[in-house]
């Protein structure tokens, strides 16, 4: 695993270090808003299970989001009562703002949020969070649609729910099955460079913050929950709809445009095969070939539809000038996207202008073949042009492949390494205007820059055997956090379900 970075670089994914006592592994944020009835009842049963099945200090925080009833005073008693758990208080509404704002602040290596309402089998905690501790994954979220998992909810929640699931992965091309179940865990490496991405301050949060991570190419674990909905839900159903759909295409639109940086964000969290160096295989061959190989196809039924078209009005030396032009310039722009990977606007012009460079050899190809072919028929059938053509192109798309790897968008990877100390560094936190400020009380985090990591060859480690007693010593630095098994029976005394 990489494990060398430049200072201000983000830390390649590995196992979580040991943490000292007092730090904890977990902090587990509630965002509440009038919740003075539900409030003290449901965080003692979150104590409770905590303590009696999480192996590693914990930190509980009560992110009141500017209550008017007696939430802030219920918060003050749990936290002066219960060991490990804090409050604050923010001025403002907004579960995304009282969510970017803690685990902005948190020191934990692991940050997760629930609802006050516990509808969520606690159960789930643990198998939510176990991935994020061992470094396999970047976020988890806990899923209602699984097939694995057990709901009890009435229609109108299942079908508001589904559909807007159905509405993400139509519009956003999302992948993750359920983007409103409030419980999810991300580690804080992985949110110290999502947060300040991410705009909304409400219920939208999630789901915006899920996209970019998908986007990103990081990964997103799901664990199937119990979840029993609850009556009393002070949710406006039909304004959070709203909200959402116009954070869907707000979202949407940012996408389609290239403003987000994701670029930057393309995974730096974490030893990918697909970065390693492989002896007679140049790196990101294979993929590309595949991406090409797919846009290319496409490209030349486009073609051939265009050169159709324009053959009805025009001569074939016109047509094929033409219709090469216009499937040229989307044909740079997919290639662009798709097969190398390259986001956001930046250098799109001189792309283009390098692509047409390209066409202009695929033309002198394609128009020299049916010069050729005219001068030795005379009058060719049409099919007979079109098989001419496909030969032709096909000879043009190995040499246009070459010239987009070696030329138009080379190995990205090698430029960055050379150019580090150049690379432009993320936006610090306090010059965002979406960027979450941290509460009275709890020391600021500050905003990391992302640089690339240079790249390191791959190399196998030695590993070494531990006797049981050494495990067993705490004195023993493992660098990996160890997890007691739950057994399948454990079940929340405090839950009557």
């Amino acid at each position: 695993m990489r494990t060398d970075s430049s200072p201000g670089t983000l830390p390649a994914r590995e196992h979580l270090p040991a943490t000292d006592a007092g730090t904890p592994v977990l902090d587990v944020v509630i965002p509440v808003y009038n919740e003075e009835k539900d409030l003290r009842p449901c965080v003692r049963r979150l104590h409770e299970h905590l303590t009696r099945t999480f192996p590693y200090a914990f930190r509980i925080t009560i992110a009141d989001n500017a209550s008017t009833d007696g939430t802030p005073l219920v918060a003050a008693q749990l936290a002066a009562q219960l060991p490990g758990v804090t409050d604050f208080r923010l001025e403002q509404k907004g579960r995304g703002r009282a969510l970017a704002t803690v685990w902005s602040a948190s020191e934990a290596p692991v940050l997760a949020y629930m609802d006050v309402d516990l509808s969520t089998d606690l159960n789930a905690l643990l198998p939510l969070v176990a991935p994020l501790i061992s470094g396999h994954s970047d976020l988890a979220i806990g899923s209602r649609l699984a097939r694995a998992s057990r709901v009890v909810r009435g229609p109108k929640r299942e079908f508001v729910s589904r559909a807007y699931n159905l509405i993400l992965r139509g519009s956003l091309q999302a992948r993750f099955s359920d983007a409103q179940c409030g419980f999810k865990a991300i580690r804080r490496d992985v949110a110290q460079v999502l947060l300040p991405l991410v705009e909304d301050t409400g219920w939208f949060f999630d789901t915006e913050l899920l996209v970019l991570a998908e986007r990103a190419g990081l990964r997103i674990h799901e664990v199937p929950v119990d979840w029993v909905d609850d009556p009393d839900s002070t949710v406006h159903i039909v304004r959070t709809a709203t909200d959402d759909l116009k954070g869907v295409w707000r979202v949407g639109r940012a996408l389609a445009t290239g403003s987000l940086p994701l670029d930057r964000l393309t995974r730096p969290f974490g030893d990918d095969p697909r970065d390693r160096d492989i002896q007679d295989v140049p790196g990101g061959l294979a993929r590309q070939l595949v991406g090409f190989c797919v846009v290319g196809g496409l490209s030349t039924l486009f073609y051939l539809l265009l050169y159709s078209g324009f053959r009805q009005f025009a001569g074939s030396q016109t047509a094929n000038a033409l219709a090469l032009l216009v499937s040229a310039v989307a044909n740079t722009a997919a290639n662009r996207r798709l097969t190398f990977g390259v986001r956001g606007r930046g250098g799109a012009v001189r792309h283009q202008a390098q692509g047409l460079v390209v066409f202009a050899i695929g033309l002198a190809l394609t128009s020299g073949s049916l010069a050729a072919l005219n001068a030795a028929g005379g009058s060719p059938a049409h099919s007979t042009e079109l098989a001419v053509l496909i030969a032709a192109n096909l000879a043009a798309t190995v040499l246009r492949f070459l010239l987009f790897r070696a030329w138009v968008f080379p190995d990205r990877g090698a430029e960055q390494g050379g150019a580090t100390a150049a690379a432009p560094q993320a936006p610090a936190a306090s010059q965002a205007p979406h960027a979450p400020v941290a509460p009275a009380g709890v020391p600021a985090v500050p905003a990391v820059p992302y640089r690339p990591v240079p790249h390191q060859p791959y190399t196998s480690y030695q590993t070494t055997q531990i006797r049981a007693d050494e495990a067993a010593d705490p004195g023993w630095r493992d660098a990996t956090l160890r997890l007691q098994p739950v057994h399948p029976d454990d079940t929340d005394p405090g839950d009557l379900r």
